[in-house]
């Protein structure tokens, strides 16, 4: 059990962020910027922009996604050695006629993008700027704030690009364990979106149902046996959930179209291989078309961050632990190149992708400790072997 003073940078600079993180926070949420809306994407890019300290280099990378924004990434050189990666996202999933600025219900920070992941963002800015006062500590810190992550269906573009880094940091929403401590996330599960077109022959439901094909009644059973391919309990923890259908135009008319869309979630990619298998090519004369239209890479890195997290917790002066998430994030993108790769550092909230989404405001001091903590820890300058006292 760690339980000490925590270290004097770690405390100080967290309050200096902590102090600025409320405006910053509320500046982003007063934007909308809905995953692939250009003008809302570059509206919190700019306020994001305004926050980069002095001397940092900006750079416009094209987003992975078509028609949306432009990536924001901005670079800090330093002095020392070691390179770290700050993550984050820029877009949410609510609509624009949904929208909610930032307020406060009590220690809640209401608003919409709030804890996914706008809170996170204002933590990892926070962050660079503090880092960018002490270059002596690193090579390069850079941050790159993506525009598409909720929506985003291929692969993220820049992992390469950032291959050569020692860590990744992603700044989402933060947690505690069931005891109360500070928690990282160091292993997410592989994710899927599995989606059904299924193609089958309308009818008059009433004079000839006979003549028809039902589409709802074939999606129907795909999603049965999408159900029953779910082994959570299994080797890979398999997790397979239809979510959305869509048939049938008319009460009365047999529906000749439709649509399924089901979350797959696993240890591997290769785990989602016999739900699809599952899915024959036709039921009852119905045609089915079934693909994975996303498909992210899961991450690991508790090997990686063993002894990291244990020593981070001594700058920390309270415990800190490695735990697990099934949601997707950018995270598992850049860890298939860079080993250490932690997520989860952003505030603590819930409610994410909803109109009550919330973040709790006394989290945003404690949860930049965390992330100050662990950058401390990696880029500590190696100190030489003793050699002993001379003889």
């Amino acid at each position: 059990m760690v339980n000490g003073p925590t270290d004097a940078w770690v405390q100080s600079a967290a309050a200096r962020i902590a102090a600025r993180a409320g405006a910053q926070l509320e500046a982003l949420v007063a934007v909308s910027s809905p995953s692939g809306d250009v003008e809302g994407a570059e509206a919190a890019v700019a306020v994001a922009t305004d926050a980069l300290p002095a001397g940092a280099t900006v750079e416009r990378l094209a987003c992975s996604s078509p028609g949306h924004a432009r990536d924001l990434c901005a670079r800090v050189a330093g002095e020392g050695s070691g390179r770290a990666l700050l993550l984050g996202h820029l877009d949410t999933v609510v609509a624009h006629g949904a929208h909610r600025g930032l307020e406060r219900d009590g220690a809640r920070l209401v608003g919409s993008g709030a804890i996914d992941m706008k809170g996170g963002v204002a933590l990892a800015l926070g962050v660079l700027r503090e880092l960018a006062d002490r270059p002596d500590r690193f090579a390069e810190v850079a941050l790159l704030l993506v525009t598409d992550e909720e929506w985003r269906t291929g692969p993220l573009a820049h992992v390469e690009r950032f291959a050569g880094f020692d860590a990744c940091l992603c700044f989402e929403a933060g947690e505690h364990t069931a005891d109360g401590d500070d928690a990282v996330i160091v292993k997410r599960k592989a994710a899927g979106t599995l989606h059904v077109r299924a193609r089958g022959r309308a009818a008059h439901s009433g004079a000839a149902p006979d003549r028809g094909r039902s589409a709802l009644l074939a999606l129907a059973e795909v999603a049965r046996r999408v159900d029953a391919g779910s082994d959570p309990g299994g080797a890979d923890r398999l997790t397979a959930v239809p979510t959305v259908l869509h048939s049938g135009e008319a009460f009365n008319v047999v529906p000749a179209d439709g649509e399924l869309t089901c979350d797959l979630r696993a240890d591997r990619l290769d785990a989602f291989q016999p739900v699809l298998a599952s899915i024959p090519a036709e039921l009852d004369e119905v045609a089915l078309e079934a693909r994975l239209v996303r498909s992210w890479p899961g991450m690991d890195a508790r090997a990686a961050t063993a002894e990291l997290l244990p020593a981070a917790a001594q700058r920390l002066g309270r415990p800190l632990v490695g735990a697990e998430r099934g949601g997707a994030s950018d995270a598992s993108h850049m860890a298939s190149a860079i080993a250490l790769t932690i997520d989860g550092l952003g505030p603590r909230g819930g409610a994410a992708h909803s109109p009550d989404e919330w973040l709790c405001a006394d989290s945003l001091e404690p949860r930049a400790q965390v992330a100050l903590a662990v950058l401390a820890q990696l880029l500590e300058p190696a100190r030489p072997p003793s050699r002993g006292c001379p003889r």
